[in-house]
């Protein structure tokens, strides 16, 4: 794979913005099979947890050699602690992730542009992100996938609100339920679209967010998304287990023929 930093001027942040990206390329290198795909790769757009950045996806895990043999370009931007929204007290990162980073990204580089070869997935406050993505946009996205994701964005704040993220954030986390940043609301409103991306939302048994999970995955199921679900036997927050996770997301949902 061909590996990229892109850094271009974000008008929406008012900054310059770095991107990690992998790219295909006809040959891999030892121990690597190129796919041999004429048409522009699939695109991945992954995102980072709340303590990470655009690069740890690359650091942590092997999601460039699982990404080489399916022709998928991967697409890891940065968003501080911004849990992918427009901060009331803060930048706008939903309207970056959401709108501007796409376009760049097609302005940029050469990759598909078509909704059934666009996938979003992330770990942890990226799952947030991911579903929140796929549950406003449907029509945007063939599949989507949440690993350990932080899916109950209320109960998440009420838990850990001594430390000013989420009023930076929001003003008030009283105020999310029913909103554009509530998942349990955004399942509702758009179950009834008529083009849906499949979905992957997966936890382990211990982590501290499985709570969340368990009451998340039926959710969704009852509002008509096509949600397969995967509880890791004593797994916690850890990175192991989303190494496993993305394989099997890439294997399994992005490119399932070439598995």
């Amino acid at each position: 794979m061909a590996f990229l930093q892109v850094q271009f001027f974000s008008r929406v942040l008012n900054v310059a913005s770095t991107v990690n990206v992998i790219l295909p390329e006809a040959s891999q290198g030892i121990g690597i099979t190129a796919s041999e795909s004429p048409s522009l790769p699939k695109v991945l757009y992954l995102l980072h947890g709340y303590s990470d950045d655009h690069s740890i996806w690359m650091r942590r895990t092997s999601v460039e050699r699982y990404a080489a043999a399916h022709n998928l370009a991967v697409i890891m931007p940065a968003v501080n602690h911004s849990f992918y929204c427009n901060e009331v007290h803060g930048e706008r990162y939903w309207d970056y992730v959401s709108d501007e980073l796409p376009k760049a990204m097609h302005c940029f580089l050469r990759i598909s542009e078509k909704p059934e070869d666009t996938y979003v997935a992330g770990l942890s406050m990226g799952g947030y992100g991911a579903m929140r993505l796929a549950l406003t946009w449907p029509e945007r996205f063939a599949a989507a996938a949440s690993f350990s994701g932080a899916v109950d964005i209320a109960r998440i704040f009420f838990r850990h609100a001594e430390d000013g993220t989420a009023e930076r954030i929001f003003g008030n986390v009283k105020d999310v339920s029913g909103t554009e940043y509530d998942l349990m609301h955004l399942m509702k409103i758009n179950g009834t679209a008529p083009s849906k991306p499949r979905l992957y939302v997966s936890c382990g048994t211990k982590d501290f967010l499985f709570e969340s999970h368990k009451a998340f995955v039926p959710a969704l199921q009852e509002n008509g998304w096509d949600v397969t679900r995967h509880d890791e036997p004593d797994a916690v927050h850890e990175w192991a287990l989303w190494d496993r996770e993305i394989k099997k997301f890439i294997e399994q949902f992005v490119d399932p023929v070439s598995k």
